[in-house]
């Protein structure tokens, strides 16, 4: 059998592109054979597209109407709206880790990502949740600063924090442990979970973080070591939803939303659920109940044969 890395130039820049992502990102395993697959169809798709060997140069040269084509075949192939997505989100990765490693002049395609249009506000996948982290990891200009952002997006997700209680967290916090005590609205403590991938995500960060985190210094810090910003955060959201072409309503908060539905529908009880949530009120988690059974119209809607 051939070396595949005689089919087209291109693909040893694929293999560095996975040491980048796996030792230089430390990005996970599921990530990176993801982007790797996406990276080698891009390559084969584009050796039939252009009908030469593709190299280095072809890849930086690519227009909107090449990755246009490529998408319409992923598309053909059943690829759903969410997926064409996070495929295009990779490709451009990998475009980008090209130009830099060619020494080209990066000028990637402009290429809107599929949008799902979406009649009222839904909380976003799993999937989706963690697509999200690692869209804002990748855009970091700092490893450690990737770290911090994926760390606190997936804190948002997996214990349900407002961002300001996820901002609020500080050194006394340390040694993490299986819950967290976290300060919420009229200074109200609660214990939440802190599921093992979190924990592992926060302790990497800390690793990589410049600063020094004492007992009343914040765990999350910015730039500059000072506390960071709700805004940064926000920021950074925008700009990766708008690359894996989520909702404008895919917001920091709406991951605590999607932490509270998602366990709703795996069986929660409410009045577990507003003590995980910090809500003062039962009436204020219960609009978790009408969410719930907004999307499972939705798979009725479109199961039903006569609906």
């Amino acid at each position: 059998m051939a070396d595949p890395l005689n089919d087209h130039p291109a693909k040893a820049l694929v293999v560095r592109w996975h040491d980048h992502l796996a030792l230089g990102r430390r990005r996970s395993e599921h990530t990176v054979r993801a982007y790797v697959a996406t990276a080698h169809r891009l390559i084969d798709f584009l050796g039939s597209h252009l009908g030469e060997g593709v190299d280095g140069a072809a890849l930086c040269g690519l227009a909107a109407a090449d990755l246009r084509a490529f998408l319409t075949v992923r598309r053909a192939s059943g690829l759903g709206n969410a997926s064409a997505a996070r495929e295009l989100s990779a490709v451009r990765g990998f475009l980008g880790f090209v130009a830099s490693e060619t020494g080209s002049r990066e000028a990637l395609p402009r290429l809107r990502a599929p949008k799902k249009a979406r009649s009222v506000p839904r909380p976003i996948s799993p999937d989706e949740a963690v697509s999200l982290a690692e869209a804002v990891e990748e855009d970091a200009s700092q490893e450690w600063i990737a770290a911090r952002d994926y760390a606190l997006l997936m804190l948002l997700y997996g214990s349900g924090l407002r961002v300001a209680e996820a901002l609020g967290l500080t050194g006394a916090a340390l040694p993490l442990g299986e819950a967290l005590t976290v300060t919420g609205k009229r200074n109200k403590t609660r214990i939440v979970p802190l599921l093992a991938p979190v924990r592992i995500a926060i302790e990497l960060y800390l690793g990589l973080c410049p600063f020094a985190v004492d007992k009343q210094e914040p765990l999350f810090r910015g730039a500059r070591g000072g506390p960071l910003r709700g805004e940064i955060v926000r920021r950074a959201v925008r700009k990766a939803r708008a690359q894996l072409g989520l909702s404008d309503r895919t917001t920091p908060h709406a991951l605590r939303h999607s932490f509270a539905t998602h366990l709703l529908g795996r069986g929660a009880d409410l009045r577990s659920l507003q003590e995980l949530l910090g809500h003062a009120s039962l009436s204020s988690t219960q609009i978790y109940t009408a969410v719930d059974t907004a999307h499972l119209m939705d798979v009725y809607r479109n199961a039903h044969p006569r609906a």
